[in-house]
């Protein structure tokens, strides 16, 4: 008759395995088909006519063939990793600082701002952006009159702020950044609780500057939510389109055409099915890699800490 601790170690690594199971079926089923099919559809001859029709012809490798070539990937590429890791950092920098200066309000101003940044966090990207819109419009934007208004950059009623990339991508980072405050300042903030006063009092009493001790205390302390949030904002940053699509719709002249742009436009503008699903298929196995890397890094660096 086996020993009950022995029942109970073989028992014990299969127990998170089967809480587990019904949460990885729901993603296996919610993402996992998605993905299965898209990457049938980048080997595909896959434009109009299969949309009519329902016939389809296998293409082989001919539509990575033709991404690969395009004089246009390297440009996406570039452009899609230095607006993500603008954003990226752009996010943390100012979510930290909310994170930090949440700590320092009273309870009740404290409970009023969380509501606020839940609110702004909770607000769909879509409607948000089409506000932003109406904002920075030309001719009667809110955003241009006030501008206008401090005589400080000149007559601005009808400047345009998507007649340029890189104003564009300004507007466009503004807006995401804006987006993703809340829920890096919450989450840092929820992480900033669990520090001990101790260890600020004993830095205070050895002559320790604020600087130094956010340095020393505040910032070791928050290393892994840090990472958790960087990954996270890796990931959505990476893959955002409402905002740059409804905005600029990649323009002008394709100066802000991101993956996730040059993917919609090679489907749904050149009917190009197959090579708009072998850009997001990609996209998506490059993001993965990447996510992989830093979370395996992130890890190892917790180790060793």
């Amino acid at each position: 008759m086996p020993h009950p601790d022995t029942a109970v170690r073989r028992r014990g690594p299969l127990l998170p395995l089967g809480l587990l199971l019904p949460a990885a079926a729901l993603l296996a089923l919610v993402l996992g088909y998605p993905l299965v099919r898209l990457g049938v559809i980048s080997f595909q001859d896959y434009g109009l006519r299969a949309l009519f029709t329902g016939r389809t012809g296998w293409a082989g490798t001919a539509n990575y063939h033709a991404v690969l070539h395009d004089p246009q990937l390297l440009p996406v590429l570039l452009r899609t990793a230095g607006f993500c890791a603008a954003l990226v950092a752009g996010t943390l920098a100012v979510g930290t600082g909310v994170a930090l200066l949440l700590g320092q309000l009273r309870r009740g101003l404290r409970t009023a701002v969380t509501l606020v940044l839940i609110a702004a966090w909770a607000m769909p990207n879509v409607a948000s952006t089409l506000v932003w819109q109406w904002l920075f419009q030309p001719g009667y934007g809110v955003v241009n009159w006030l501008l206008t208004k401090t005589g400080l950059f000149g007559d601005l009623t009808q400047r345009d702020w998507t007649s340029t990339p890189l104003s564009a991508f300004a507007l466009v980072w503004l807006l995401v950044v804006w987006q993703s405050v809340p829920f890096v300042a919450l989450t840092l903030h929820a992480g900033l609780t669990q520090i001990p006063r101790a260890y600020y009092e004993a830095a205070a009493l050895d002559g320790a500057g604020p600087w130094r001790s956010f340095r020393v205390i505040t910032l070791p302390f928050l290393r892994p939510v840090l990472g958790l949030v960087t990954v996270l904002s890796v990931i959505w940053d990476f893959n955002v389109f409402n905002q740059i699509w409804i905005l600029t719709q990649g323009g002008p002249g394709q100066g802000t055409t991101t993956l996730g742009i040059w993917s919609f436009t090679k489907a749904f503008s050149a009917n190009s099915f197959g090579q708009g699903a072998a850009v997001a298929l990609f996209s998506t196995l490059l993001l993965m890699l990447l996510t992989a890397a830093y979370v395996r890094r992130l890890v190892r660096s917790g180790e060793e800490w």
